[in-house]
């Protein structure tokens, strides 16, 4: 086993047990080890895999463990793989199957499955002594909305049920906790970091995060940002999005462009080959953009076996979350994300060890923002450590970003230095518009939610378009029949981007020089990445008619500082408590060969696991200060 894989393996016999791991750390087989040690030794009868999507499926599907020195192999069924294409509904009915059948044990399904199975399931007890296995567990949420949540739940409290939970971003991005405290409190946690994987790593040292802003279309920047001499995943900003052109297909051409000429396409894989601009090398590019044909490429993209099958893949919202293509060098994201797992999880589609690289280097392409530039510095500087904090498998405080229509370049911005703002928002173009903005904000937005398609919608996972363009503005044209079309767009872009970018809670704080600070808290378990007194800007580029910011190499020595920095401000002690915690943590090693981990279920180990990073990073500061 791999290190990660062993350390959860000697939890093998908690009955729920959380794993937060980076992408390709091997979850899928750690989760298979301590499975079948549960059906053989545990009296599990059953295991239950649930992931995001149908291609994750394949990461679940047979393995042969016994050739590495395992005594059982990992056998599916493929009438209970219902991770292979069938329609929803035989699914459904297929789960309801497999908890009656005696001799089956092992099914792989998707989260929409186990939410609607589970529906179909009259007793609770059908879970005893089975196994759930969640993947991306970040997709769980505590709230009351959660189809997923609430079936977690209740199959935790309703039966004798294990259950495995892993992810790769334990933080959602919003204020609902993935789980309560009082369920997460019975869970053994088992860590294993970025550094950790880096260091594990035989080829993968370290990996950059850029932010390249742009004036105009992003279209007339590509040649400057897309390096084709790198395996690359480009992600064209969604269709909702201020960045987009709102024509996919055209900006997929465009891309082309950039790259080089078309030679030909491949009619059996979907695949084209381009002619470089730069050096003339024949490239291998898939499009996931365009529907037709699309089941093909994927089909291509699944067997790929060698590092020349593919250079360049083009996509809108695939290929992040669970997408495996290891030779992936550098990922291009265009348009700005809000979501810190999405970051997260989209790089980790490159931060996979290959032969191919030794630095792997993330880039968000964005507008150039309504800010001056120290301003736009300050804040990168805030998203980079929010991210890296993220992936170091933290509860993270996003930074904030206000919402204001950019009208002209030449507009100045607020003395607030972590200020970003995102052209795209249409300016109120009526008093009546103005008045629901600035005054009935908090109540549509509470009609919207009570709603009932709207919330029909939430239970059923409807796409961000149908939400945002079809059930929302229902609900604003109810509320305020008498508005035109126009007035309606624009007070749904203003409900939309604020439930998006202000649903977490607020709290001001005030430090001892009487400065308020203003943050998110994430389900009382937050970080301020304001107080982390790290600079992780290397340098700042000339890019286009705009700047290009560059992050420092992030290897595990940075990680590893970080993650020092943040265990370091998670309690507040005073002199007296180090103290005596520090002479509790030596007695702890003495007795039992081992520091304390922050990840116990006992509370005084975890404050002494906390002290110990406190005082070392005390240490190194002095050291540091000479």
């Amino acid at each position: 086993m791999r290190e990660m894989q062993a350390r959860v393996y000697q939890h093998r016999n908690s009955r729920y047990i959380l794993v937060k791991a980076p992408p390709a750390s091997g979850k899928s087989r750690a989760l298979m080890f301590v499975a079948l040690d549960k059906l053989a030794n545990q009296g599990v009868r059953k295991i239950i895999v649930a992931v995001p999507e149908r291609s994750i499926g394949k990461s679940f599907q047979h393995t042969e463990l016994t050739k590495s020195g395992f005594y059982e192999n990992w056998i599916v069924d493929s009438q209970y793989d219902l991770t292979l294409n069938g329609g929803a509904a035989g699914k459904v009915q297929k789960f309801v199957d497999f908890l009656n059948d005696d001799t089956a044990t092992i099914l792989i399904c998707t989260h929409a499955t186990l939410r609607f199975a589970y529906e179909k399931v009259d007793d609770d007890h059908k879970f005893d002594n089975v196994m759930l296995a969640i993947d991306e567990f970040h997709h769980v949420s505590s709230e009351d909305s959660s189809v997923l949540g609430g079936t977690l739940k209740n199959i935790m409290h309703n039966s004798t049920a294990h259950v495995l939970a892993m992810t790769g971003s334990y933080f959602r991005g919003d204020s609902s906790p993935i789980l309560t405290p009082g369920d997460e409190q019975q869970f053994d946690k088992i860590n294993y970091t970025y550094y950790e994987q880096l260091d594990g790593y035989k080829y993968l040292k370290s990996f950059g995060i850029d932010y390249k802003f742009y004036q105009g279309s992003y279209l007339t920047a590509l040649d400057k940002a897309v390096d084709v001499s790198k395996k690359t995943i480009i992600h064209i900003p969604s269709v909702n999005s201020s960045e987009s052109t709102k024509d996919k297909y055209n900006e997929v051409d465009a891309i082309f462009d950039a790259i080089g000429t078309v030679e030909s396409q491949d009619d059996e894989t979907g695949i084209y080959t381009l002619k470089s601009h730069v050096d003339g090398r024949l490239l291998k590019v898939a499009d996931l953009v365009n529907e037709e044909g699309r089941d093909k490429v994927q089909e291509y993209l699944r067997e790929m076996k060698q590092a020349d099958q593919l250079d360049i893949l083009i996509a809108l919202g695939m290929a992040k979350e669970g997408f495996d293509w290891p030779w992936a060098e550098q990922a291009l994201t265009i348009g700005y994300r809000r979501s810190l797992t999405e970051i997260v999880q989209i790089i980790g589609r490159v931060t996979r060890d290959s032969s191919n690289k030794t630095h792997a280097q993330f880039t968000n392409m964005i507008e150039q923002p309504d800010a001056k530039d120290g301003e736009v510095q300050y804040a990168v500087n805030s998203i980079l450590k929010a991210i890296t904090a993220s992936l170091l498998m933290e509860q993270v405080l996003a930074p904030e970003i206000h919402l204001k229509a950019r009208k002209h370049k030449t507009d100045k911005s607020s003395d607030n230095g972590g200020d970003i703002f995102v052209r795209g928002l249409k300016d109120p173009s009526t008093k009546a518009v103005r008045s629901i903005i600035e005054n009935d904000m908090p109540d549509l937005k509470a009609a919207i939610l009570q709603d009932t398609a709207v919330k029909n919608g939430i239970a059923a996972n409807v796409d961000a378009e149908t939400m945002n363009k079809e059930l929302i503005p229902k609900v604003i044209m109810t509320r305020y029949p008498g508005l035109n079309n126009d007035e309606v767009e624009e007070v749904r872009q203003y409900a939309v981007a604020d439930t998006v970018l202000r649903h977490a809670v607020v709290d001001q704080t005030t430090d001892k020089h009487g400065n308020t600070n203003e943050f998110l808290r994430m389900a009382d378990k937050f970080i301020n990445v304001d107080e982390l007194d790290i600079n992780l800007i290397d340098s700042i580029n000339p890019f286009q008619r705009a700047y290009e910011v560059l992050s420092q190499n992030i290897d595990s020595d940075v990680l590893r500082t970080i993650q020092r920095s943040i265990d370091a401000k998670k309690f507040d002690f005073d002199e007296d408590e180090l103290v005596y915690l520090y002479n509790q943590t030596k007695q702890f090693i003495a007795d039992n060969g081992r520091e304390p981990d922050k990840g116990s279920r006992d509370e005084l180990e975890v404050k002494m696991a906390y002290a110990l990073a406190k005082l070392r990073d005390m240490q190194a500061r002095r050291q540091q200060n000479g």
